[in-house]
Parts: C-alpha cells; sequence; structure tokens
C-alpha cells in the first residue's frame, strides 16, 4: 500500500501500539482523473498533461494536486500502477479497475457541486474604493484580455476536429458540447466588461458615489430581472 497520501492514526494497546494507514478521501480531482483513466491507460506524467489540458476548462487544478490523484486511486483500489521501462526510463502506467468503473459509474449518478466562480479581478471590483479608477480598468481590461485568449485557445482546439485530430474521436460530441459552454462564458465575460468600463467611465473616482442616477437605473432592470448587456433601458 502506498501511504504517501494515506491518513495514518496510532492505536495503543495494554501491551504495544500499531499505525493503521486509510486511504485519504476520494475528491471531485479523484473522479477527473478516474474518469480520463475510463479512456485508456496513462503513464502518470501523460496522466497529468492531460488532465491540465482537458480539465483546465472546468476544474482547474495544479499539476502537483493532479500528480497525487492516481496514487491515491490505487489505494483505494480503483487503478492498478504498473512499472514499465521505456529504453533507458522508467515509467509508471495507471490502468482503471473494475472497481474503478463501478466508483466512476456510481459518481455520475450523484449530485454535483455548486458551481464556483474565482475571479480576481471581480474581487479587486468589489474592493475598488481602495484604489483608482485606473487600477480598475487595467484590471478589467486584464480580466477580458485572459478570457479572449482562451476563447481563442477553445476555438483552436475544438476546429481541428473537422480536420480528424480529435485524440479520442468517439467522444467529439461530448468534447464539443463541452466546449460550447466555455466560449460562450469567456464571450460573456469580454461584454460583460465592455459594459462595467462604461460605467466605470462615468465615475470620477471609486470612493462613496452610493445610490447614482446609474446605479439605480441597474437595480430596476435587476429587479425586472433584465439582462444589462441587452437592455438599453438601463439608460447611459
Amino acid at each position: 500500500m502506498l501511504v504517501d497520501s494515506a491518513i495514518c492514526t496510532v492505536d495503543f494497546t495494554a501491551s504495544c501500539s500499531k499505525v493503521k494507514c486509510v486511504p485519504s478521501r476520494l475528491t471531485t480531482s479523484s473522479y477527473a482523473v478516474l474518469g480520463l483513466l475510463a479512456i485508456r491507460p496513462w503513464a502518470g506524467y501523460e496522466l497529468t498533461q492531460q488532465a491540465t489540458r482537458s480539465l483546465r476548462f472546468a476544474w482547474p487544478k495544479s499539476e502537483r494536486l493532479l500528480y497525487a490523484e492516481p496514487k491515491k486511486l490505487v489505494e483505494h483500489g480503483l487503478a492498478t500502477a504498473l512499472q514499465e521501462s521505456v529504453g533507458q526510463r522508467n515509467r509508471t502506467m495507471y490502468t482503471i479497475t473494475h472497481e474503478g468503473r463501478t466508483a466512476l459509474k456510481r459518481w455520475m449518478a450523484t449530485s454535483p457541486q455548486p458551481v464556483v466562480l474565482e475571479a480576481e479581478a471581480l474581487l479587486r471590483l468589489l474592493f475598488a474604493e481602495n484604489g483608482s479608477v485606473d487600477d480598475l480598468t487595467a484590471a478589467l481590461d486584464q480580466m477580458a484580455a485572459d478570457a479572449a485568449e482562451m476563447y481563442e485557445q477553445v476555438v483552436t482546439i475544438n476546429t481541428g476536429y473537422l480536420d480528424g485530430l480529435h485524440p479520442f474521436p468517439q467522444r467529439t460530441h461530448l468534447s464539443v458540447l463541452f466546449a460550447t459552454f466555455q466560449l460562450e462564458l469567456f464571450d460573456l465575460i469580454v461584454k460583460w466588461v465592455d459594459f462595467a468600463k462604461s460605467e466605470i467611465a462615468t465615475w470620477p473616482t471609486t470612493e462613496g458615489l452610493g445610490m447614482t442616477d446609474r446605479t439605480e437605473a441597474i437595480l430596476n432592470n435587476i429587479k425586472q430581472q433584465r439582462s444589462v448587456l441587452e437592455s438599453p433601458s438601463a439608460d447611459r
């Protein structure tokens, strides 16, 4: 048993003590890696690269974290690890087990976690009174630029499928539908930044403006459940 990511406890009895190692808890990242193993066996470094490539638009995690997940799956009996020699190098090949496929199927039937959005530029907007209008505008510009870049990356990857470049052609329908969400999201971010910058351009400062006429108009749009991006009624 691999114990580097296991939780170990010490049981004391009258005569001795013994260490018991329990595999660490499976997380969503564990099941994400298990899903990749359900496609085909992977070497450890290949698995990390593929996880970074395919999961980063929905479940971005550090390479260090993703690299530890296959070992955890082996501890739980959901994958096997086989050492192979390739030329002068050794590699570990991970393969899903029958128990792993059963666990993955069981996870697919559970309720997913709520959507979580992390965006540092939005955090800076929330506390913008501690900086200048130019600071806030620059942060939003960067947010839009990053979204536009990721949009182009998704487009490039997916248009390549028309030329037969999908590494797993039988999964094209899943990859493309997945991509449509990312494209709509990145496009929305760019459009929202344009809207936000048009609002900020009317601010003389980021401090103490309170309920401006524009803010009240936006709130009325919110009350009517109308998008500020589509409704011209929030008079500019």
